[in-house]
């Protein structure tokens, strides 16, 4: 009895330590989107450290240039991903705020503009 309990009790540090640090989504993950400036095409390389999350969000929106932006204020919980890209496009300076759930190679993304609203979407696991 008294084995089962530490392999229970070694099973359930395990798994605390794994909800703490959340999921590894370190790599690119690719997303494309309708939006009221026309199809955005997103390219995000995540790198993720413990339960810090950074990387760059590469922007395609409509016509204009392709942007690489830093991603900043990156979190990873479980499975919950959040962060800011602060986009430069056509000269205005735009925070955007993404918060997300992971799902396998996944991801659930709302996103809100400059505290204007936003869209949802997915981002895939590049493969």
């Amino acid at each position: 009895m008294s084995m089962r309990k530490g392999v229970l009790l070694a099973v359930l540090l395990l798994v605390g330590v794994v909800s703490v640090y959340g999921a590894d989504i370190t790599g690119k993950w690719t997303a494309e989107f309708d939006s009221q400036v026309g199809v955005q095409k997103y390219t995000f390389e995540f790198k993720v450290e413990g339960t810090t999350l950074t990387g760059t969000a590469i922007s395609k929106i409509a016509d204009a240039a392709e942007a690489r932006t830093p991603i900043t204020e990156g979190t990873v919980n479980g499975d919950d991903v959040a962060f800011v890209e602060n986009l430069n496009y056509s000269g205005m300076e735009l925070k955007i705020t993404y918060k997300g759930k992971i799902a396998g190679d996944e991801i659930k993304f709302s996103r809100d503009v400059a505290g204007q609203g936003g869209e949802t979407f997915v981002a895939k696991r590049a493969k």
